[in-house]
């Protein structure tokens, strides 16, 4: 799909990475095209698959989820139902806000939100009950440096 988006679209795209609040008038007028151009445009990329979606970014600590976790994992078995039952469990826990299947010594690495350390003891009980692993550590973020969605268009 690259190949078809053109510097008006990176425009546009950069413009909703930012903020998706702005009106359609205000949207168009920033990235010089009129209304409905501009409109036609966002429909397109969001056809294509593009635009995913259009979410608010919540301040997690502000709803008392302060602690984030990076959880390293070695898998318990490297076959097809170990991985279905992997995926099954990933999904069906909301704190788990990212899982990623890894290259080199580790297998995967789940990106977690919690209230707080008792809170994560909680969810690592209910993950090591629900799947076999062979090796689980994890590590708090002390400090969020940088932390975005936003892609380098």
């Amino acid at each position: 799909m690259d190949h078809n988006i053109d510097e008006t679209d990176r425009r546009i795209l950069r413009q909703l990475q930012t903020d998706t609040t702005p009106s359609l008038d205000s949207l168009a007028e920033r990235v010089s095209l009129s209304r409905n151009a501009c409109w036609r445009r966002i429909r397109r990329l969001e056809e294509a698959g593009v635009i995913r979606e259009r979410v608010a970014h919540l301040d997690a600590a502000r709803l008392g989820l302060g602690l984030s976790v990076l959880i390293l994992i070695r898998a318990g078995a490297h076959d097809p139902s170990w991985l279905a039952k992997f995926q099954t469990v990933v999904a069906a826990m909301p704190e788990i806000q990212g899982a990623h299947r890894m290259t080199g010594e580790l297998d995967y690495v789940l990106r977690v939100r919690v209230r707080d350390v008792a809170d994560y003891d909680r969810f690592y009980k209910a993950l090591i009950s629900r799947v076999q692993m062979a090796d689980i550590s994890a590590s708090f973020v002390m400090e969020d440096i940088k932390d975005t969605t936003a892609l380098p268009i």
